[in-house]
């Protein structure tokens, strides 16, 4: 029986590990034009499902992405699709030539005034790293502009694989972007994940490659055993601050996130406080529960001299923590334990963070992650547009863009919630923070535009309902 490769198609590769995996099939004995086939056909019955009968222009450039190309047009030709090719270079590999004379269709003159009903871009892909020419790219952004449907063969040309920093300005975007073989670190990457669309992925059979980051995949949760009860579920302690509403939502957040007991500490009165909520002004009572699985602090915690010695106070418990908020700010080194953290930065606390343990703020932000978490030994929550995960041990895992309506204040407080929820259930850092960032997406996409960091508070248990078995 053939082994699933869903695992293996959660990788997300660089160019070098692309092309070292491509290698690895080649020196296994599958050519590169079978490879080219596979790839260009499995790419083409996407192509056709959404041209449905309208007319497709290929885009083909000078390599194996423009041999993609032309392997795509004609299987859209043999389907009896309506199409046309621009070779703006002539092919210059082997593979792409022998691709070029398996076509048996039309080869239209190259201008950007070609008007069409699907453009498929097959250009260049992965793998640039310089502008397009100006000839190129008055191509390709003319062509764009005449086809209302617009499709990028592996990556859209113009955008750099592995940072996702677009080389030239005023790039097209696309209706749907195909990635060939693997996940590329641009398909999650601020800016070039913002233009590319839908995202598919067409399996060429490349194998796991070691050290390679991977998409983050929805999980799989179990429901409470039958003989739980709430302490065997998971009780949360909550530290809350000078500003409480930020701790109350991560509450309500964590209550609907999996934990059987959720008890929040707050010195300032709160209102509206859901009635399972357990509210208490003693932070010892929450600190030195024995029962407690897990805790929570930063949300509206401040930054006094009284704020940082809540958070010593907290790491000294030696239980498996989140940190979040304004307690990565006070985060010093020497102050964690062995214990299993989570800490959870946007670009400002990341800063901080990073000025804390000595490491530059430079460079992408998964390598900043993986510095942060290897300096600190916490699993690194590295909050934005195009969040991320990284662990110690060396994982990196990269979340597709989330709604851009999270943009509200709060809904940080909400997710700290939800991973720190699902921590205190089963005490494992790194799945606890996928988990949670998954969620918290999944969350964001039930609550539609436009709505407040409550709304998404009470719309994780919906989304976890959608884990289940």
């Amino acid at each position: 029986m053939r082994r699933s490769r869903e695992h293996v198609l959660t990788q997300v590769l660089t160019v070098a590990q692309t092309r070292a995996a491509e290698d690895e099939l080649i020196a296994s004995g599958i050519s590169v034009d079978a490879l080219m086939q596979s790839a260009g056909r499995g790419a083409g019955e996407w192509v056709r499902r959404i041209a449905a009968g309208r007319s497709v222009t290929v885009l083909c450039g000078p390599g194996n992405n423009g041999g993609d190309g032309w392997v795509i047009a004609e299987y859209m030709r043999e389907h009896g699709n309506p199409v046309n090719v621009i070779a703006a270079r002539e092919p210059a590999t082997g593979a792409a030539r022998n691709a070029r004379a398996l076509y048996r269709g039309e080869v239209a003159p190259a201008g950007p005034t070609l008007a069409g009903d699907v453009l498929v871009d097959c250009l260049f892909g992965s793998g640039l790293t310089r502008a397009l020419p100006d000839d190129l790219f008055l191509l390709l952004t003319g062509l764009a502009r005449h086809h209302p449907h617009r499709i990028a063969i592996d990556m859209p040309s113009g955008l750099d694989s592995d940072s996702g920093r677009a080389l030239n300005d005023g790039l097209p975007d696309w209706t749907m972007t195909i990635a060939l073989g693997a996940w590329k670190h641009a398909h999650f990457a601020m800016p070039a994940c913002t233009a590319m669309g839908t995202l598919r992925l067409v399996d060429i059979g490349l194998a796991q490659q070691a050290g390679a980051a991977r998409a983050l995949c929805k999980p799989a949760i179990e429901p409470p055993a039958a003989d739980a009860h709430k302490y065997r579920r998971g009780l949360l302690g909550i530290i809350g601050g000078a500003m409480p509403g930020a701790a109350l939502l991560a509450a309500q957040a964590a209550q609907g996130a999996g934990a059987g007991y959720v008890k929040l500490a707050s010195t300032t009165p709160l209102s509206a406080v859901p009635a399972a909520l357990v509210v208490t002004t003693d932070v010892t009572s929450v600190l030195g529960d024995e029962r407690a699985a897990a805790l929570l602090i930063g949300p509206g915690l401040g930054r006094t001299d009284a704020a940082s010695r809540l958070l010593t106070q907290a790491l000294h418990v030696g239980k498996p923590t989140v940190i979040d908020a304004d307690a990565l700010v006070l985060l010093r080194q020497g102050m964690l334990s062995a214990a299993p953290v989570i800490l959870t930065p946007h670009e400002g606390e990341m800063v901080a963070l990073e000025r804390a343990f000595s490491l530059e703020s430079e460079g992408l932000r998964g390598h900043r992650a993986m510095a942060l978490a290897r300096a600190s030994g916490a699993v690194v929550v590295f909050k934005g547009p195009d969040s991320l995960i990284a662990s110690p041990g060396g994982e990196v895992v990269l979340s597709a863009r989330a709604s851009s309506w999270l943009s509200v204040a709060g809904t940080g407080d909400v997710l700290a919630g939800t991973i720190a929820s699902r921590l205190a259930v089963h005490g494992e850092a790194l799945r606890a923070a996928e988990e949670g960032l998954w969620l918290h997406a999944e969350a964001a996409q039930l609550c539609g535009a436009a709505f407040g960091p409550a709304d998404l508070a009470s719309a994780i248990r919906p989304a976890l309902a959608e884990c289940l078995p």
